[in-house]
């Protein structure tokens, strides 16, 4: 640092560039997360579900989903995604998985056939159309933000029998499978009753989902006059159009993990063990024994297929019942955000890492480095009013802005012209002030992508997919020295007694130890949702955290390693998926 820069420093009270670094290290300290921090928080995360796999009424809910699709499914259905933020409807084709190995094919031609069919398009996505959920669509009466979708839904429909007019005669109900972000109590795949939420709605929970839309596209199916019309419909009513037939309902982790599945079964070695959302709120699933979960939770699911041995957990990771092993990392910002969330307590995860929150949550920090903690501290009056008032700064900026600026110089400029402060103020961004925001919303995002590999990994442990060492062992050391005969020292992995037993997975069957000539397994987590797929690097480093954590155990069995894959636009794929799997298992039946 220069002399000159030095006497500046001093002249108008703020400390030398680089004690004003060295402060905002110190103040952003709490925020950082290692490698042993991650994989003790996995390795307790583990533990924690296998608990509520057991006895939560709220987390690890078993669904109807007790098989995968076999890839084979074929049809068209109509499908609806209802999100955090925005409802999509389309109509999904299911091409099936065509065997284009013929038994008599030498080895080359296999693997150009495997390569050829696993590059041939499954799902064909038409009239598709999307619509964001205004907050007063949330603030609603439910029956009027029903009133919208149906109306919505009625316009694709229509849209349809428009494009095939004169082509085939019009249907009398229409098969659809629907994708809820809304956790959810299921008996049936083709009912759903809303459980409690913290996203932002004001519908009430125990409602019956599948009756509630049907009822909200209902004008649509009758001839009435325009005066029986809601008075808060989207637009004219459209018909007199088809029924629909409710084959299918989920929530978007299952529908995302669904959709993956039907992909990835012509690959080999490769099969789909979990699935994640990050957007707007988080959430994840995995195939669960029955015998796992408690009896209460899977008596419904006995009941009606008596032959199920496994489910699709919706896990629920987010809500508090799951979080206790956040406790030791939550810093005073997180806490400030908890008290003044909506709810507060009830989804620590998610407010560490949902799209919802993340915005909020690098505001919190940054006002308070301005007004507590820089030198001189900054009034609170002299601040742009996007810093001052909650949830003004929203992820979408962050993402958008300040993740993707390419130096602290121009972001300050882009500061300047997008979050001006008052006129009547005297502080302006700078390169460090920009810097300070930059290196911030860095390390939420880095933390974020740490915590959703940690519960991830965690997730795969409990099944007994993968092993976890047990923190502080020698083996969860990095740098385990080998042994004297040069194999690997074996970790104290974290297996209980039943998944030692049977780690197998009926649901995708693992190869085991036994396949490791064949080659190593590749375990697919598919994921989806805004943070994850467009929030820069976010998903590179979950992935960079989560094969740490794999490789802390030494070798897994089988060779396993595990993969982020996406799935995109899994929500509404997924949900015509699952109406083709319920439509296809009812077909056999008869």
């Amino acid at each position: 640092m220069s002399e000159l820069a030095s006497v500046k420093s001093v002249s108008n009270g703020s400390p030398p560039p680089d004690d004003r670094e060295h402060d905002l290290d110190n103040y952003l300290q709490p925020l950082h997360i290692d490698d042993g921090i991650i994989h003790n928080l996995a390795y307790q995360f583990s533990k924690v579900y296998e608990e509520l796999a057991l006895r939560s009424d709220e987390q690890f809910l078993p669904t109807p989903v007790t098989k995968l699709p076999s890839g084979q499914e074929t049809g068209q259905f109509l499908a609806i995604d209802v999100g955090g933020t925005n409802l999509r409807v389309a109509f999904i084709e299911l091409l099936g998985d065509a065997d284009e190995q013929l038994p008599s094919a030498n080895g080359a031609d296999r693997s150009r056939a495997t390569i050829s069919n696993a590059q041939r398009p499954r799902v064909r996505r038409t009239l598709e159309k999307a619509w964001p959920i205004g907050e007063h669509l949330k603030m609603d009466k439910t029956e009027d933000l029903f009133a919208w979708i149906g109306d919505c839904i009625a316009e694709v429909v229509n849209d349809r029998l428009s494009s095939d007019k004169d082509k085939f005669p019009v249907p009398d109900e229409l098969p659809m499978g629907i994708t809820f972000s809304f956790p959810m109590m299921q008996d049936q795949l083709s009912s759903a009753t809303l459980m409690p939420m913290g996203k932002g709605f004001t519908m009430n929970s125990d409602l019956d989902l599948g009756s509630t839309l049907l009822q909200g596209y209902a004008r649509h199916t009758r001839r009435q006059s325009p005066s029986r019309s809601s008075p808060r419909a989207k637009r004219r009513k459209l018909g007199p159009l088809p029924q629909l037939k409710i084959t299918a309902i989920t929530n978007d982790t299952i529908a995302t993990f669904a959709s993956l599945a039907y992909t990835v079964k012509s690959l080999p070695n490769s099969r789909v063990a979990a699935g994640v959302i990050v957007g707007t709120g988080c959430n994840a699933t995995v195939p669960m024994k029955l015998s796992s979960l408690g009896a209460s939770k899977v008596e419904p699911i006995k009941r009606n297929k008596p032959d199920a041995i496994e489910t699709v957990v919706n896990t629920e990771i987010t809500i508090a019942g799951a979080c206790g092993p956040l406790k030791a990392i939550a810093t005073e910002w997180d806490r400030e955000l908890d008290e003044a969330c909506a709810r507060p307590g009830f989804q620590p995860l998610e407010y560490m890492t949902g799209g919802r929150y993340i915005g909020e949550l690098v505001r919190i920090i940054f006002f308070n480095y301005m007004t507590k903690a820089h030198r001189p501290a900054i009034p609170i009056a002299s601040l742009p009013a996007t810093l001052v008032h909650s949830y003004s700064f929203t992820t979408t900026f962050v993402s958008a802005v300040i993740a993707r600026a390419r130096s602290d110089s121009e972001l300050a400029g882009e500061l300047k012209r997008r979050i001006p402060p008052p006129e009547s103020s005297n502080w302006g961004w700078t390169p460090h002030t920009a810097g300070a925001l930059r290196k911030i919303a860095q390390l939420v995002q880095v933390r974020s992508a740490g915590l959703i590999a940690a519960s991830t990994v965690g997730l795969l442990a409990t099944v007994g997919e993968v092993a976890l060492t047990e923190p502080g062992s020698p083996a969860s050391l990095p740098d385990v020295p080998m042994q004297s005969d040069s194999k690997p020292a074996s970790p104290k992995s974290h297996l209980s007694v039943a998944q030692k037993q049977n780690t197998r997975d009926a649901l995708s069957p693992a190869p085991g130890a036994s396949a490791w000539r064949s080659g190593p397994e590749e375990l697919v987590i598919a994921y989806t949702g805004g943070i994850i797929q467009h929030y820069p690097n976010f998903k590179e480093q979950c992935q960079r955290f989560i094969d740490r954590l794999v490789m802390r155990a030494g070798p897994q069995d089988g060779g396993k390693s595990v993969f982020l894959r996406e799935a995109r636009d899994g929500g509404i794929i997924g949900a015509g998926v699952l109406a083709g799997m319920e439509t296809s298992e009812k077909i056999a039946a008869s």
